[in-house]
């Protein structure tokens, strides 16, 4: 195993300190939504080969973070890594790909959406490269580390235990204000989903989140459902980290408690986009993130967004609140968990309000394609508009949320 260290400048691997969760990383998100914490994190144990297996470590002050990298070959003489951000707690991140080819080394880790482009000396003692990880590639140099020279990575914290499954949650505490006017949304849930927060929410954002909808599945009610916007504050009542339907149990809960939601579901026809598999089959890489764990969904920006430990179904989850008007419907019959980043131009139908925050329209040669297109060329499946029969909830009655 080799140990090396290097410094990236301006933000470390998982951005600024914005704290938007994905995986238990911090990321950065021009939109934060629907960020799950998975438990725990994944190793990644890459090599480079025999005479080059260690770790590569940096320094940070302030602008500057500190970042290990340990290279290991494995029994079938092939490179695997593990990426730790010090500075951020040091979490272990498993690297997609690890390869050595004559001096060019190249890193991919798809569930944050980063790559690493360099070159080995000829003495082996360092990688000269670039990390590139959203618009702005940075340099990054690592350099081989000794015991003596090596920064300590700190110890993860342990794996949180489940809550149990026969469990009926609620949230114990909850506290529901108005949003300033210069807050943007933000639905969060902290590593171990002891804590539940929302910033500049809608109750039908809030609706929408706890029923697995899209807005166009929610009809009747006042106007002010999607006006009104909220900062809300909840923890569980029950130990333990909950699954994904236990936090939603819970938000339907305090949506009937406090707003007083009451409703009826009906079955209609409606236009939707259907994700299917592509001709030559899925692209996707298999977590080995906690299966019964929460998903770590999450945008860097518009047209850029990572998963953790994630399956299609929530994809299409996401996909369907923040960026297509239409639901959208997994029909992909992909039941694994997968660890995967999409990268594509949006334009003006997507993304809703956010249509005039959206990049301007680039002829150069390596701008990403547009989102079918990516779909297709990046994760080897297919989304396409149809129509099709669909849940959609009535609301019969609603109230303004109870004071704290």
């Amino acid at each position: 195993m080799i140990l090396l260290q290097g410094c990236l400048d301006g933000k470390g691997f998982f951005g600024r300190t914005r704290r938007s969760k994905i995986g238990g990383h911090e990321e950065v998100a021009a939109l934060d939504y629907r960020f799950r914490g998975a438990a725990g994190g994944s190793i990644i144990r890459p090599k480079l080969n025999r005479h080059l297996a260690r770790h590569i470590i940096g320094t940070g002050r302030r602008s500057r973070t500190a970042h290990g990298l340990k290279i290991s070959t494995t029994d079938a003489d092939t490179l695997k890594a593990v990426l730790y951000s010090i500075d951020q707690g040091g979490q272990p991140i498993a690297t997609t790909t690890t390869t050595l080819q004559g001096s060019a080394v190249k890193i991919s880790i798809v569930g944050i959406g980063g790559t690493f482009e360099g070159k080995l000396s000829a003495d082996g003692n360092s990688i000269a490269g670039t990390w590139s990880q959203g618009p702005t590639p940075m340099p990054l140099t690592l350099k081989r580390a000794t015991n003596e020279t090596a920064w300590t990575i700190p110890e993860p914290p342990p794996p949180s235990k489940p809550m149990p499954a026969d469990a009926n949650p609620s949230f114990e505490v909850a506290t529901i204000k108005p949003s300033r006017p210069d807050e943007r949304l933000s639905i969060l849930v902290s590593p171990g989903g002891r804590q539940f927060s929302t910033t500049d929410s809608s109750l039908i954002n809030l609706i929408t989140f706890a029923y697995r909808l899209q807005p166009r599945q929610v009809t009747g009610g006042p106007a002010w459902l999607e006006t009104e916007k909220y900062d809300l504050l909840a923890r569980p009542d029950t130990p333990g980290m909950p699954s994904e339907k236990q936090l939603e149990t819970m938000l339907q809960k305090l949506l009937a408690d406090r707003f007083k939601l009451s409703f009826h579901r009906e079955k209609k026809e409606l236009s939707v986009y259907a994700i299917t598999v592509g001709k030559t089959g899925p692209k996707l890489t298999k977590s080995d993130g906690d299966p019964n764990g929460l998903p770590g969904l999450g945008f860097r920006g518009p047209g850029r967004f990572n998963g953790r430990n994630t399956n299609i179904a929530d994809f299409a989850g996401i996909m369907q609140t923040l960026v297509l008007d239409r639901p959208v419907v997994d029909q992909t019959g992909l039941g694994d968990r997968y660890d995967f980043a999409l990268n594509w131009t949006p334009d003006e139908t997507q993304f809703g309000g956010l249509a005039g925050q959206l990049p301007p329209q680039s002829d150069k040669a390596d701008v990403p394609p547009d989102l079918y297109t990516a779909i297709q060329q990046q994760l080897g499946l297919k989304i396409e508009a149809t129509k099709a029969p669909v849940d959609v909830l009535v609301i019969d009655r609603v109230e303004k949320p109870s004071e704290n």
